[in-house]
């Protein structure tokens, strides 16, 4: 999937200006990539998709609004064949198979080499799926082991809002970002708590915290 020009017309999701400015100058260094757009919140990378048709997205998922994996969900719900990267300070496995399951097709670490990025962003454009070799290499461990993370029963939208209470935002405000019902969001709260078998928004936090997803 490339322009006429054969150029890849990428779409850079990020909530940080010099953030984006830094991947937009490491991948316009390389011939076969243009950014064609930027975003700094999940509403604004859909809209930003839909506007711009580009041929790949880097998405963050650390985002304001909806977040990053809602945005993938998004996206892709609109087109199948949308090809998103995740480009993530979180490399925890369980984040790469939550976006996965949402429909990125590529899945890489911000601690990763330049070159890296520029990689991913040429294979997944050419159809292929991509993941960090680090971070696959940690995924195949697991799976050997039979090792499973207490979040790996969570839906995308149930891990999501797990987050999203653990960070301490009410039903409320989960509701209100998500566009859902606050009935729908204290229902999967009610879900979220009976998995991970904790009783309240505070045992979440602390298994959050235990597990590096959000700072003490």
């Amino acid at each position: 999937m490339s322009t006429v020009s054969g150029r890849i017309k990428v779409l850079l999701v990020d909530d940080h200006a010099v953030v984006r400015a830094g991947y937009r100058t490491l991948l316009e260094g390389n011939a076969a990539i243009e950014v064609v757009a930027e975003a700094e919140s999940g509403e604004s990378a859909v809209k930003q998709f839909i506007d711009r048709a580009p041929d790949l997205v880097v998405m963050d998922l650390s985002l304001p609004g909806i977040g990053g994996l809602e945005a993938i969900r998004r996206i892709v719900a609109r087109r199948p064949d949308a090809r998103i990267l995740v480009f993530s300070m979180h490399e925890d496995t369980v984040f790469v198979e939550q976006a996965l399951q949402a429909g990125a097709r590529g899945y890489i670490g911000k601690s990763s080499a330049p070159n890296v990025l520029v990689e991913a962003v040429k294979q997944i454009a050419a159809g292929s799926v991509y993941l960090d070799p680090d971070i696959a290499q940690r995924l195949a461990f697991q799976k050997t082991r039979g090792a499973s993370s207490p979040f790996s029963g969570l839906s995308t939208r149930e891990f999501e809002i797990f987050c999203l209470l653990a960070e301490g935002l009410t039903v409320a405000d989960i509701a209100k970002r998500l566009s859902l019902s606050g009935k729908t969001v204290a229902n999967y709260a009610t879900q979220i708590k009976g998995k991970l078998e904790v009783a309240s928004n505070a045992e979440m936090a602390r298994l959050a915290i235990r597990h590096g997803f959000i700072k003490a």
